[in-house]
């Protein structure tokens, strides 16, 4: 289990983490996300130990990264974006190098290599050298590098870059089972690919977490609000904003005529289904109700509502 308590990261008096909290539970998948410059990237590496915080903590089995950091990084295993590669090396030599400075030696290191290797689908490079393997081949023997020690917790910052389609079904399967006996940190701008993956996600802007919950949670809508589609003939704009005053939970978002159809968008509490009574208010007016849709959200556009205002790096 690993618990963050008010933790707080400044860098001269600039606040780039802003005392959050959150715990992740062993055998779950987390999908961390945040834009450039909100926070994540710092908050990984105060979770691996590379910095420390300016105030609050981070908790591994009740252990504490300030304190025990030697100690949590040997349960940790990470994958950073740019992945660091020996090129001159050959696979086999880079995975015993890695392995060894994690005191992994003889036929500990022969079962260990026997697994990464089946894991991350290595067998056709593994005596190759670096140079010569492909980038999605390349983000494979990092991610073996950052498995061979067995880890109870991965973190896995953008693990897909690279790989082609059959290959992050195929890594995405890797995670999913690892996850069941790991705790695994995921991060990716590739944010359907989080969404197919993990089991829960939070995402930071700003230094602050904006949203915590599962994939489905986030989508339905970070407000629990339902947004309908209308085309509705028959009616002026004006008609259409009357309306909206006669339910209370409803929120014109935007009217606007197109031809002889007036187009807009509401929406209302998920809770409330008010379908059925703009229907019978559109038949009352004499309205031919063309289209009442619900809108679908996606991940990515809770992501952009929720860091609209975040800093750019």
């Amino acid at each position: 289990m690993i618990k963050v308590k008010n933790l707080t990261k400044k860098y001269g008096d600039f606040e780039a983490v802003k005392s959050i909290n959150f715990q992740i539970n062993d055998g779950e998948i987390l999908g961390f996300l945040g834009a450039n410059g909100a926070g994540k990237s710092t908050t990984l590496k105060v979770m691996t130990g590379y910095l420390n915080p300016t105030h609050g903590n981070v908790y591994v089995n009740d252990m504490n990264i300030v304190d025990n950091a030697i100690e949590i990084q040997r349960l940790i295993g990470y994958l950073p974006e740019l992945n660091p590669l020996y090129t001159d090396m050959m696979v086999y030599d880079l995975l015993k190098f890695t392995a060894s400075m994690r005191e992994i030696y003889g036929n500990d290191f022969s079962d260990a290599l026997d697994r990464v290797v089946e894991q991350c689908t290595l067998q056709s490079v593994v005596h190759k050298k670096v140079s010569e393997c492909s980038k999605g081949y390349k983000q494979r023997i990092g991610l073996a590098s950052a498995m061979i020690h067995d880890p109870k917790i991965l973190i896995l910052d953008e693990p897909v870059s690279g790989l082609d389609p059959n290959q992050i079904v195929e890594i995405r399967h890797l995670i999913k089972t690892l996850g069941k006996e790991k705790i695994v940190i995921m991060s990716s701008h590739i944010l359907q690919e989080i969404q197919a993956t993990v089991d829960r996600i939070i995402i930071i802007n700003e230094g602050s977490i904006v949203a915590d919950g599962t994939p489905d949670k986030l989508v339905s809508g970070a407000q629990g609000n339902t947004k309908l589609e209308l085309e509705i003939s028959g009616a002026g704009v004006k008609d259409i904003r009357s309306m909206a005053t006669e339910f209370d939970s409803l929120n014109l978002l935007d009217v606007k005529r197109s031809g002889k159809v007036v187009k807009a968008i509401a929406e209302y509490d998920a809770k409330n289904d008010l379908r059925e009574s703009i229907f019978s208010y559109a038949v009352n007016n004499k309205w031919v109700l063309l289209k009442m849709n619900p809108i679908s959200e996606d991940l990515e556009g809770i992501f952009r509502e929720l860091t609209s205002s975040g800093a750019n790096e």
